[in-house]
Formats: C-alpha cells, sequence, structure tokens
C-alpha cells in the first residue's frame, strides 16, 4: 500500500496549501447551463470545507468573462485564480484542448508571480489533467486527479463522440502519472483499473458530500411553502435537475410523464444547454412534449442558484435521475438529502447512491415504461412514499463535504510524505 494508514502522517508534515484545477470551468459558473454542473459543486464545495479543515485552496480556472477579478477571494482559505487564456468567452472542451500549452504556462507565471508554494495539485476532469500533468512535473509536485467522467466509460453507455479515442489516451496518461486518482464508488475504481490500467494501489475512494445544512426535508409547513413558492397547486410533481444534453436523459423523464395514468403529475425540468448539441437539445425536448401531448403539464425552468434547488427538491414528489452515464450523481445525493424519493437508472454511482425499494427505485432498463411504473408506486402509495423519504434521508447522512474533505487532507498528506510516481 502506498498511502499511510488513515489520519497517519509518515513525516509529521501538516499540507498547508493546494492548486486545484478546474480549468474548464469555474466553481463560481451557474450549476446547470453551459458546462456547469456538479463539478461546480464539488470543487467549491470541497475546496471551501477543505479551506475550513485548515488546507488553503487556490482553484485555477479559465477566465470566461471580461468583468471578473484575477483573483477572487470567496472566503478565508479559498480562493479562485483567473488564468487569461483564450477569448474571454466560453470555449467548446474541444477547442479548450488546444489551449492547453497556454493555461499550463499562465499557471506557472501566476504561481512564479505571487511565489505562492503548494503541497499538492488536484485536477478536476480530463482536461484539467491534461494541464495539471505538466504541472506536475514544472513544479515537482504530488499529483491528485477526480475525473468526474470517464471516456471510455461514457462510450459503453453508447454517449460516443469522435474525438473520445484521444481523450481516453490523454486520461490513460494522466492515470499513470498521477499520484492519486480519486474514485466515487467501487464501481468507478474498477473502471479505471479494468478500462484504463490504473494501478489499483494508487485509486482510492472518496465519494463527494451533500451540504446537509442546505439540503434537508423541512417539516411540512417548509414543503408546503417550497410547492407555494413554485405555484404548483395540487400536482404530482415530478423533478428533473440536470444540465440538458443528451447524456443526461431528460427525454425520458418526459416519455415517462407520458406514461402516467394519473392526470395531476407534472415534470419541471430545471437546467439549461450544455454541450455542443445542448441547444439543440431543448428544442428536441420542447418539440417532444407537444408530441407527447404534455407539453401543459411540462414546465420548463432555467438554471437556478445552488441554493434554490432545496425548494424543488422539497417540493417534489419524485426526483428523476435518467442518465445514460453517472459517476456519482450528486442530484440524486441532494433530493434523498431532501426526503425526496430519485427513480433513477442503474447506472454508475446512482446503484452506490440509491437502495432499491429502500429509499428509491432503480431502473435497469430505458423503457419509459418501466420508469413510469416505479414512479407510480411512489405516487399511489403515500405511505411507501414517505417511508422511502425517511430512509433516503438517512442514507444521505454517511455523505458529507467534511468528511470529505477530512479524507482528502490525510491523502494530501500522504502524498507530500511519498516519491512522486514517475511517467512511464
Amino acid at each position: 500500500m502506498r498511502f499511510g494508514p488513515s489520519g497517519y502522517d509518515p513525516a509529521g508534515m501538516g499540507v498547508r496549501r493546494v492548486a486545484i484545477l478546474s480549468v474548464h470551468t469555474s466553481p463560481l459558473a451557474q450549476p446547470g447551463s453551459g458546462d456547469g454542473g456538479g463539478l461546480n459543486v464539488y470543487v467549491r464545495a470541497l475546496a471551501s470545507s477543505l479551506a475550513r479543515a485548515g488546507v488553503e485552496c487556490d482553484v485555477f480556472t479559465r477566465t470566461e468573462r471580461r468583468d471578473v477579478r484575477p483573483v477572487v477571494h470567496v472566503e478565508p482559505g479559498f480562493r479562485v485564480v483567473h488564468l487569461p487564456v483564450g477569448p474571454p468567452t466560453p470555449v467548446s472542451k474541444h477547442d479548450l484542448v488546444g489551449l492547453v500549452d497556454d493555461l499550463v504556462e499562465a499557471t506557472l507565471e501566476q504561481v512564479s508571480g505571487t511565489g505562492t508554494t503548494y503541497d499538492s495539485l488536484h485536477a478536476n476532469y480530463w482536461i484539467s489533467g491534461a494541464v495539471a500533468h505538466r504541472l506536475k512535473h514544472e513544479l515537482d509536485l504530488p499529483l491528485a486527479v477526480t475525473f468526474h467522467t470517464l471516456a471510455r466509460v461514457k462510450a459503453q453507455a453508447g454517449v460516443d463522440h469522435d474525438d473520445w479515442h484521444a481523450r481516453a489516451e490523454v486520461e490513460r496518461q494522466v492515470i499513470t502519472c498521477s499520484d492519486l486518482v480519486c474514485a466515487s464508488t467501487d464501481e468507478e475504481r474498477a473502471q479505471l483499473v479494468d478500462l484504463y490500467g490504473a494501478a489499483a494501489d494508487r485509486v482510492e475512494i472518496v465519494p463527494p458530500g451533500v451540504d446537509h445544512e442546505l439540503f434537508s426535508p423541512g417539516d411540512d409547513a417548509e414543503r408546503a411553502q417550497a410547492r407555494a413558492s413554485l405555484r404548483v397547486g395540487d400536482a404530482r410533481v415530478l423533478l428533473f435537475v440536470g444540465r440538458i444534453q443528451p447524456l443526461k436523459g431528460a427525454d425520458l423523464a418526459l416519455r415517462c410523464l407520458a406514461r402516467l395514468d394519473d392526470r395531476r403529475a407534472m415534470l419541471l425540468v430545471v437546467g439549461g444547454p450544455s454541450g455542443s448539441g445542448g441547444e439543440a437539445e431543448v428544442e428536441h425536448l420542447h418539440q417532444l412534449a407537444s408530441e407527447l401531448g404534455v407539453r401543459e403539464r411540462v414546465r420548463f425552468v432555467p438554471p437556478q442558484p445552488h441554493d434554490r434547488l432545496r425548494a424543488f427538491y422539497r417540493a417534489a414528489d419524485a426526483c428523476i435521475v435518467p442518465s445514460r452515464s453517472e459517476s456519482f450523481g450528486l442530484v440524486a445525493l441532494e433530493a434523498a438529502a431532501c426526503g425526496t424519493p430519485v427513480v433513477a437508472a442503474a447506472v454508475g454511482g446512482l446503484k452506490s447512491l440509491v437502495d432499491h425499494e429502500h429509499t428509491g427505485f432503480l431502473v435497469r432498463s430505458r423503457d419509459p415504461g418501466a420508469f413510469a411504473s416505479a414512479v407510480d408506486r411512489v405516487l399511489r402509495d403515500p405511505d411507501l412514499a414517505a417511508e422511502m423519504g425517511v430512509s433516503a434521508h438517512a442514507r444521505s447522512r454517511r455523505y458529507s463535504w467534511s468528511i470529505t474533505a477530512g479524507r482528502l487532507r490525510r491523502l494530501y498528506a500522504d502524498l507530500a510524505a511519498a516519491e512522486l510516481v514517475q511517467c512511464a
């Protein structure tokens, strides 16, 4: 085992500052639109929790707007550093790959210009991994990486892209040279080992967390207030939250709604277009709702501030998560923390978050009828729904950002005391 026992710092060295890379999307960006999603929530919540645990964090991200300050002090010990690379506008991930060299140089200039020293690098997503891989050798620092999604896993799920082979090769190179690879679940750990040849002793399971002060069930009055604020009347509310792209499967949520016998059921689709096909997918969903005859029972809601999502979770009778691939599934965890049963596709991390028939339902096919059958059980049986909500909330207590930060702090300390992994 490369890493020391949990909590053991072999050299007595504390980890004081970590450089976190999230170059393709900022933790300050609005989740649910563009490239902003669970990764944004992850990076911001993790950096905040690490800072509160005594590990200062600088998050490096590419500048996408002209009006942002070069350095934003989010809270004590947590800063966002904007790298002026490329146009000050959003850039597609495909084009961002061509800016890796410039991102490396801009980061090095920032580090040398301020004289800031770091104990470790932590890259998030494969593009950040490509940048951090170079920085590891330039700065002689250990590298931790969290991929969030993997090209070969997405390809297996039928989410194919023209450049997925090139992306998978970059992921393989980063994995080979990383000192620590963070997986959210046992399944993701196995995928890293089996599909990429990752060294098993360098892959650690570090699940994300949830903010239990923000996401909680609330009492009957608070749930009623949430429904009133969303003006849903006495409707049976189904909820989809996520970026609008084929991967997330919002079309399946619409088809599920159309299969339900309960005409009081309505669907809230919360999120905005993402990726090169996002706008086309939004148009497709509007057209599909009309074709299915449910347009009057579907409400498309623009991306919401993260803290506003609590009202949506509390107002919902069920949260539908029909993703084709999902390394973890923060939406499912946040819904569970609010005591809302989740009906999810049985893929990836969702299988570890949803306890089938106890906290919600896992659906193993992409048949809309199968999803509708599961949702129907929640809507028809108030006692079952209430029991699932209680169980979902209890299960969500296993996950917190303070636990995640504490585990990473110990792993960072182990990295600081170990010899760096060298590229093959």
